[in-house]
């Protein structure tokens, strides 16, 4: 086979899969249980609340998770004195941020972004119960 139709196949595997949904079983796990928080507390709670429940759910399923997970922020040659401390990680590759908050702002988006990009992480969940209605965002790097 030549090299380049070894290319294109490769090209075309990755487009075929770019449609799947990365981490698609765990993520749909960590929403519904969620989903489970909210629909139990409703909104208007402190994240933290949030964020003890779902620890509780957590524990009850044995999912695997770390609350306050810290990583180091790399700058060229240094690591910084500021660490970021994800609200948790879950499975041990999925990023798990909770907010109590009237919307998702488009900053905490570009925040989790830069959150992947430090942790090494691909895939990171924006869940809010600041709302009568539930609400997430995925962002994947």
């Amino acid at each position: 086979m030549s090299t380049s139709y070894l290319s294109i196949t490769f090209i075309l595997t990755r487009l075929l899969h770019m449609n799947e949904l990365i981490y698609k079983e765990e993520a749909f796990t960590i929403i519904g249980k969620c989903m489970d928080v909210h629909r139990f507390l409703g909104h208007g709670f402190l994240e933290a609340v949030y964020k003890d429940a779902l620890e509780y759910e957590f524990q009850q399923a044995m999912i695997p998770y770390q609350r306050e997970h810290t990583f180091e922020i790399p700058y060229k040659d240094k690591i910084l004195q500021r660490k970021y401390y994800a609200d948790f990680t879950v499975f041990d590759k999925i990023i798990l941020e909770v907010k109590a908050l009237d919307g998702l702002p488009e900053e905490l988006t570009s925040r989790a972004i830069n959150y992947l990009k430090v942790s090494g992480y691909q895939l990171c969940l924006l869940v809010n119960f600041g709302r009568p209605k539930f609400e997430f965002r995925r962002m994947v790097l």
